[in-house]
């Protein structure tokens, strides 16, 4: 009970960090959040936060029939493709907007029509959107090698910026 009130209180602060700027550094890091309430992996076996300490993990929450979403596939595709090899992990967490998105089969199709290669973490419950306090489609969350949530970008647009947090963390010593 008392982990749940840290990270409650945590996320306090990260929400209050972000709810006046659409991107940007954080002016306090916080843990990330673990996966929770994964109704499937796609792409991937699970994965979890303590697994993924080392790498650059940007969390992309998504939904395949928002059309800002798709329209940021192409660069989280890219930096998947171009960093993925120097320690950036990409994971999709797909939060359904709709009840036909929580098919896993249209959730399949979609990640095949886009392309998607990295790991997709299907977020029917919102369990994890829950615990990101998040709320839009689409948002980033950039994860330092240490597991704290170092930088968070909400909607559409500051590709460069995002890019630029991504390659600074990357040049970061363990």
């Amino acid at each position: 009970m008392l982990s749940r009130l840290k990270t409650f209180a945590a996320l306090t602060v990260l929400a209050a960090a972000t709810s006046t700027a659409s991107a940007g550094a954080l002016s306090k890091s916080v843990a990330a959040p673990e996966f929770s309430g994964i109704d499937k992996w796609l792409n991937s076996e699970p994965l979890t936060m303590q697994q993924l300490r080392g790498k650059v993990v940007l969390v992309d929450f998504w939904t395949y029939t928002c059309i800002n979403c798709i329209n940021t596939l192409p660069y989280v595709k890219s930096w998947y493709q171009k960093y993925k090899d120097q320690g950036l992990v990409v994971v999709g967490v797909h939060t359904p907007e709709y009840p036909f998105e929580r098919n896993t089969d249209n959730v399949k199709t979609a990640i095949k029509r886009f392309g998607l290669s990295y790991p997709v973490a299907q977020d029917n419950h919102y369990a994890t959107w829950t615990s990101y306090n998040n709320q839009y489609w689409p948002a980033f969350y950039l994860i330092d090698k240490k597991g704290q949530v170092v930088y968070t970008h909400f909607g559409e647009g500051q590709y460069a910026q995002t890019e630029a947090a991504i390659k600074n963390l990357l040049a970061q010593p363990q």
